[in-house]
């Protein structure tokens, strides 16, 4: 398969050269072994089964979405979300914080967040009660998150004192669960975000590296603003390092230091 066909490929889903050019060597052979199990021998006639038959169509679209993560991920980010931005939220006297990782891959994001939570409830912050939301459009990523279980590449970001709190080596060194604890009251959703949001009133939405790397302007503009409609007044939104709002919006203000951190209006 060629960059021209899988530009080809690219087109059928609204999916972003830029976004893929780094990563179509993986998604490439991933699509290139499906095609090979159905018997297709070139693009061509692949194209053709994609647009008469839904379930080729979704089962490649699954083997194109791209889960590149690891556990507090831009470590500086989080760092200011644990010191500034979250305690700056939590100043506000709440019953309940909902959270939504939108496009959660295989857990890792939601779990660094389980784990700063927990390490401000055990601080002297009086924190509300967390409803956290994961979704992702791939079930397989869905399954390995609610497994919990990582290999040692994962946690590069993860200090020692972290890992020893909240991990336990599973079969060897090089793998690592994250404990029981962690695990509970976190709704696993499987969830296109060119859809509309799994539920509404989020304070905290993490939309990182997913639909506005990976999709064209169009798509990108739709999903963001579900997105948007999802966010409670004064929600906190952040995307990938890289990303940028794909539309001008009065319903968002930037939260300094960072480019990628918004705060909705208060409505």
């Amino acid at each position: 398969m060629n960059d021209e066909q899988f530009r080809q490929l690219l087109n059928r889903f609204e999916f972003s050269w830029a976004g893929y050019r780094k990563v179509r060597k993986g998604v490439k052979k991933r699509i290139r072994r499906y095609m090979k199990s159905i018997q297709c021998k070139n693009m061509e006639t692949f194209l053709a089964e994609l647009d008469k038959n839904d379930e080729i169509r979704q089962q490649c679209e699954l083997l194109m979405t791209v889960s590149i993560s690891r556990f507090f991920r831009d470590r500086e980010f989080w760092h200011g979300f644990k010191e500034h931005i979250l305690p700056e939220l939590l100043r506000v006297d709440r019953e309940k914080i909902k959270f939504w990782s939108a496009g959660c891959a295989c857990g890792e994001e939601v779990y660094s967040f389980k784990i700063i939570w927990n390490m401000l409830s055990n601080s002297d912050h009086m924190v509300p009660h967390l409803d956290v939301w994961a979704t992702d459009i791939n079930p397989v990523y869905l399954d390995r998150a609610r497994a919990g279980i990582y290999p040692s590449s994962s946690l590069r970001e993860v200090t020692k004192e972290i890992q020893t709190r909240y991990f336990v080596k599973k079969g060897g060194k090089k793998r690592f669960e994250v404990k029981s604890s962690l695990k509970k009251d976190i709704t696993w959703k499987t969830h296109h975000l060119l859809s509309e949001p799994p539920g509404a009133g989020f304070d905290i939405v993490f939309l990182r590296n997913n639909v506005l790397t990976y999709y064209r302007e169009e798509p990108k503009k739709r999903a963001f603003s579900n997105v948007l409609k999802s966010l409670a007044p004064s929600a906190i939104l952040v995307l990938g390092s890289h990303e940028t709002v794909p539309f001008e919006t009065t319903d968002l203000t930037g939260v300094e230091p960072y480019s990628f951190v918004f705060k909705k209006a208060k409505g």
